[in-house]
């Protein structure tokens, strides 16, 4: 096979090559913002409060769907590879396994999601819209696979993976919207 059919099967040597250095920086940056959001932690059982969750959000809402979901497809192989990212400094594939997996596996898509709705529309509905939306679905994602750790009792891990967050997660929602409200103003969009 010559090089450049070799290069054009890679799908990460192909998707670095559509994403430019402006960009890879703010994936990145927003990679790193999380990994800084995980360790601000209320340590509880089975899920820790953490400000994850609203770094997922702003990675959707300032770079898009695409580069959103690459930041925190960037956070979680951090963590798979090794680098204590997750919460209280921890990392390795078993995290995705473990009570708190369904939460970390649904950042990529909610991030996604949030960036796409917005991608449609962006007005201040649709902005709070879409944060709810990216909100909802990293809450009944987590709580679904917790049920897997509670007998399946989807009930008390929608109660202690979602219902026990919703005031914490709505001060996280409503400062990801202030957050974007206020730097929109000087940087319409970052990359």
């Amino acid at each position: 096979m010559a090089f450049k059919e070799k290069v054009k099967n890679n799908l990460l040597i192909t998707t670095l090559i559509k994403v430019r250095s402006s960009e890879l920086f703010w994936i990145f940056a927003f990679a790193v913002l999380t990994t800084f959001a995980a360790q601000v932690a209320v340590p509880t059982q089975p899920v820790p409060f953490t400000l994850q969750t609203m770094l997922v959000l702003l990675s959707g809402v300032f770079l898009g769907s695409r580069n959103g979901a690459y930041a925190q497809l960037l956070y979680l192989a951090a963590g798979i590879v090794g680098l204590p990212v997750f919460a209280g400094f921890s990392f390795g594939f078993a995290r995705l396994f473990g009570p708190t997996g369904g939460y970390l596996l649904s950042f990529p898509f909610a991030a996604f999601l949030v960036g796409y709705i917005l991608e449609k529309k962006n007005n201040t509905v649709t902005l709070l819209a879409a944060l709810v939306v990216g909100q909802l679905l990293i809450l009944l994602a987590g709580a679904s696979y917790l049920a897997l750790f509670m007998n399946g009792d989807y009930y008390k891990a929608l109660f202690s993976g979602a219902i026990i967050f919703s005031v914490w997660d709505l001060i996280k929602t409503a400062a990801a919207f202030s957050i974007y409200k206020v730097i929109s103003k000087k940087y319409p969009r970052l990359p």
